[in-house]
């Protein structure tokens, strides 16, 4: 199933369903991807008085599109992962070790994109909070709070899938990318 054929009624109903795809990563990277959705808005609004707001956007829209993409690509190698570990119980033991750090590897590999992308929205989001106008500035604030929490549940979902394996750099790349994204939201959001 292709996410982005759906309409958002659609993806909320198969994220709400039983089975196990699409699931939290999938749900990270388009909460992330509405995030930059929120930036571009507030850029195109801010263009007359904001001269590289024209940047700004291009760059919100492609992370978009990479989140949307991240999306369809969790969920479809979480199905793959599933359907490879029912496959592989009655194989060899050599085999059966290969394909499951394959799938291993994938299951990490998305969430950290995710996570890594989800973090590069928030540091978009911080670059255009001082620049666009007041009346869409609340906007850009969401975008950061969307975008920061989509990038810890994206580095939660690497730990998860990564706890099987001692010390895999992809673990700390993930917490390293959330922890910049909370600076950052810690800056728009300081504690009280």
């Amino acid at each position: 199933m292709q996410f982005l054929d759906l309409t958002v009624r659609g993806w909320l109903d198969e994220l709400g369903e039983e089975g196990p795809a699409p699931g939290g990563g999938s749900a990270a990277a388009m909460t992330a991807a509405m995030g930059a959705a929120l930036v571009g808005m507030a850029a195109r609004i801010s263009a007359d008085s904001w001269p590289e707001a024209g940047g700004i956007c291009a760059q919100a829209s492609a992370l978009g599109v990479r989140l949307a993409d991240l999306a369809q690509a969790d969920s479809d190698d979480y199905r793959a992962s599933l359907d490879m570990l029912e496959r592989v119980q009655d194989t060899p033991d050599e085999r059966r070790d290969r394909e499951l750090a394959a799938a291993l590897d994938r299951s990490a590999r998305t969430p950290l994109a995710i996570a890594e992308t989800a973090c590069d929205v928030v540091l978009v989001a911080r670059e255009a909070r001082e620049r666009v106008e007041p009346k869409v500035q609340a906007d850009v604030d969401a975008a950061v709070a969307l975008a920061a929490a989509a990038a810890q549940a994206a580095a939660r979902l690497v730990e998860v899938n990564l706890s099987a394996t001692r010390d895999d750099p992809r673990v700390e790349q993930a917490r390293a990318a959330a922890e910049t994204a909370a600076r950052a939201m810690r800056r728009v959001y300081p504690p009280a």
